[in-house]
């Protein structure tokens, strides 16, 4: 309501709350308002802080690494916390500004009610919601050049992830975490990682997976630990939440 006022909108604000897969629905929600012809533009924000409420639940049930965050590998013990803030244009049009537009191609959610707080097991709800979201962006999983991953660094949630990569077919294609870098910015990371992933797309350039020695999930993952240059026409974005939630979102480079 703050940023709403401050700005001078007229519509009132939507708040999408939905644990850290939160950005990825709300670009969900964005595209579904432009599709359906109710809004031109919508302005995405997301923002989250790390408070004394959070860090100690966190640390209640021993989530928060011992260091500093190592994605996917194999001694990592946990996450880093982070805040952070990100704002994402949906639009049915390219921006006047935009030389390089990337289209939001497909979304997907699902939520495998595995647990209040942990991960499922087999990645089975992870991957139906990288598969809704290929779907609605009318791809193949081989045409997936880069994937940005959700990353935490909980034993847990790390192995899950492999395992959905491999049941959606798109474990061939190079990903990294952004965890390692800015911590795991939670209600805000999807839409935080989304951005960096639009930037990765429209620069060609993949930054590495840093904190990973050596990999220690069981799916085959092509975890990438050093600077990439790769043409990417296709990129895919994916989160897990608490209460058994996923979110993916695939993203598509306009042709020159």
């Amino acid at each position: 309501e703050i940023i709403n006022k401050a700005l001078g909108f007229k519509n009132d604000p939507v708040l999408i709350s939905n644990a850290c897969i939160s950005g990825v629905v709300a670009l969900s929600v964005a595209k579904d308002y432009i599709e359906k012809g109710l809004y031109k533009n919508v302005i995405v924000s997301g923002a989250d802080i790390a408070s004394e409420f959070v860090i100690s639940g966190f640390q209640s049930f021993k989530a928060i690494g011992s260091t500093a965050c190592k994605p996917f590998d194999k001694n990592r013990d946990g996450i880093t916390l982070g805040e952070g803030a990100s704002t994402i244009i949906v639009s049915d049009s390219p921006l006047e500004k935009d030389q390089s537009p990337i289209i939001l191609a497909g979304t997907g959610i699902s939520n495998d009610a595995n647990h209040i707080s942990g991960p499922s097991r087999t990645g089975d709800g992870l991957a139906l919601s990288i598969s809704k979201a290929m779907q609605e962006a009318g791809i193949e999983a081989d045409s997936v050049d880069y994937i940005s991953a959700h990353g935490t660094a909980t034993p847990y949630n790390d192995e899950m992830e492999s395992k959905a990569l491999e049941l959606a077919k798109v474990n061939h294609a190079p990903l990294n975490s952004c965890k390692a870098y800015f911590g795991h910015t939670l209600g805000a990371a999807g839409l935080l990682e989304s951005s960096a992933l639009i930037h990765s797309m429209r620069s060609n350039i993949i930054f590495p997976s840093i904190g990973c020695d050596e990999i220690g999930v069981s799916g085959d993952i092509n975890l990438i630990t050093e600077k990439t240059e790769k043409e990417m026409y296709t990129a895919l974005k994916t989160a897990s939440g608490f209460g058994g939630c996923n979110a993916s979102a695939v993203f598509t480079k306009v042709l020159k």
